[in-house]
């Protein structure tokens, strides 16, 4: 076992940086687990090049998956010596756990979920499915020294599946990258420039703006607004401005930033209150007010009336958007409101110390 101050780290992705949740909950937080004497050696199990071949054509082929799932495992086989592996959710899906448990034989290993991915298995349409793979996550998360989650219901899963140590984690931004002007300094002349409202997500999660379809369209019987679509190439709603911008990690928070508000809708299903409202925390990083569905961690995050609105009906889309669109004075006050709070509870520079510390008490154990 090496030193406190020094420790070798398996890290075990699912995807490269492409993908938000292995840039998000790993590889950002690199530069300040490096300078705190952590080595890190990582495989990841798909490729940039897989990964936009599935946004593409909507999945990633048997072929090339296969391929990828025995590089993958060959590199496992081959480390060895380290203080920890730390595990994106799983090793490989749909493998069984009695095989991942024997690639994890005897070492000290950490999980990390930002999504319901036992839902997966739990609740697929398949009882042979359900029968095999049931409880695979929940037998990785009893022996697993340490569970970070991204919010409370993954928290509570791994808790009921016996998990020793479990420590809930949101899924956070940079300060670095989000450097903020409050929009009080905007010498844009009020109502020169149509005021903007966006989402931002991946073709995967653009299913989610269908729930938005008739409010955006009614409210733009009464307000002129254009809807900025980051992360998607083809999508339209007739009656409704629509600016696509194309994803970029460099100018992510630029294109957010020059924006009036954030959304975000959700369905109303186990699998959407597993997950992490990682968009709010980068539209209030951006000093953008936001409005939400009430699901899931979206009601921790959104202090109604505060820094936003959390919404239950079509209604209530129209009516807290048509709100904000008309009271800058608001817009200005709930996104300051939003920005104080990553400050205080959602940044890599709060949340990364309280994880290392949480590394070297296990490797010390």
């Amino acid at each position: 076992m090496n030193s406190v101050a020094h420790m070798r780290v398996l890290v075990l992705t699912r995807y490269s940086d492409l993908g938000a949740s292995s840039r998000l909950r790993f590889f950002q937080y690199y530069p300040l687990l490096s300078k705190s004497g952590v080595e890190l050696v990582t495989h990841c199990l798909i490729s940039n090049k897989l990964l936009k071949k599935r946004y593409r054509v909507g999945s990633y082929g048997f072929c090339p998956i296969f391929r990828a799932y025995f590089k993958y495992l060959i590199n496992l086989l081959k480390c060895r010596s380290f203080d920890i592996v730390w595990v994106e959710k799983e090793l490989l899906p749909w493998s069984p756990l009695w095989f991942e448990k024997l690639l994890l034989l005897d070492s000290t290993y950490v999980l990390d979920y930002d999504d319901a991915v036992f839902h997966n298995y739990d609740l697929h349409p398949s009882k042979l499915v359900r029968l095999i793979y049931g409880k695979k996550l929940d037998g990785l998360m009893a022996g697993a020294s340490l569970v970070v989650c991204g919010n409370e219901y993954l928290a509570k899963r791994a808790k009921a599946a016996g998990a020793s140590r479990v420590q809930i984690m949101p899924t956070v931004i940079d300060l670095g990258r989000y450097k903020f002007e409050s929009k009080e300094l905007n010498l844009l002349v009020e109502g020169k420039l149509p005021m903007r409202i966006v989402w931002v997500g991946t073709p995967s999660t653009e299913k989610y703006l269908k729930l938005l379809i008739e409010p955006l369209q009614n409210l733009a019987k009464t307000h002129n607004f254009v809807l900025r679509l980051i992360g998607v190439s083809n999508f339209e709603i007739p009656g409704v401005s629509i600016e696509l911008v194309e994803w970029s990690e460099e100018s992510e928070f630029k294109d957010i930033a020059a924006c009036d508000i954030g959304i975000m809708p959700l369905l109303n299903t186990p699998w959407e209150c597993g997950k992490c409202g990682y968009k709010l925390i980068q539209y209030m990083a951006s000093g953008l007010p936001i409005v939400a569905s009430n699901v899931g961690v979206n009601s921790q995050i959104v202090k109604s009336g505060i820094n936003g609105y959390l919404v239950d009906t079509p209604s209530g889309w129209i009516e807290s958007l048509g709100e904000l669109l008309d009271n800058r004075g608001m817009r200005i006050e709930m996104g300051l409101a939003g920005r104080q709070s990553v400050e205080q509870e959602y940044s890599v520079q709060k949340q990364g110390h309280k994880f290392i510390r949480l590394l070297r008490a296990i490797a010390n154990k």
